[in-house]
């Protein structure tokens, strides 16, 4: 583990002694997606992954980990969790309900703890990348184990 400045997920890793490598980067010419942070950082795109929350009509909050160049397919979600829709979680509502910004929101260690569901890709990997909890750092983990962290399940949840 390197001596990044601990967020609320790497200090919940820490605690439940769930192994995890993280690393930090630096954001060059303002805004970078996923696949650009995957090739900054030399890993495979299709091992890291990042964190959606979704809304139910009765308001109800699900977490989507899905590939960064994966669109998550909103009906195969609704159907994981057998909520009737789901719609992607409004910007202005990310931080004060998760702790965490947009393009830093971790599946772990929300203020709160919210279904979850982990693309089934990710058992392809023996470990994938998510968000550490802040812009600037990716934590390194087996897909087992942060499934156990957020108690998520595996699923297809990408559009074709």
């Amino acid at each position: 583990m390197s001596q990044a400045k601990k967020t609320n997920a790497l200090r919940m890793l820490d605690t439940r002694h769930i192994p995890y490598e993280s690393t930090e980067y630096t954001l060059e010419d303002g805004f970078t997606t996923g696949s650009d942070i995957a090739r900054m950082l030399g890993l495979d795109p299709d091992a890291v992954f990042k964190t959606l929350v979704t809304e139910s009509n009765d308001k109800e909050h699900f977490v989507c980990v899905i590939p960064v160049d994966g669109e998550l397919d909103l009906k195969k979600a609704a159907r994981y969790f057998g909520v009737k829709k789901l719609e992607m979680l409004p910007l202005k509502k990310l931080l004060p309900l998760t702790g965490y910004v947009h393009g830093g929101c971790s599946p772990v260690g929300m203020k709160k703890p919210f279904p979850t569901v982990i693309d089934e890709t990710a058992v392809l990997f023996s470990e994938i990348y998510v968000s550490g909890g802040r812009i600037g750092l990716q934590l390194k983990i087996r897909p087992e184990d942060l499934a156990e962290m957020t108690e998520a399940g595996f699923a297809d949840l990408t559009v074709e």
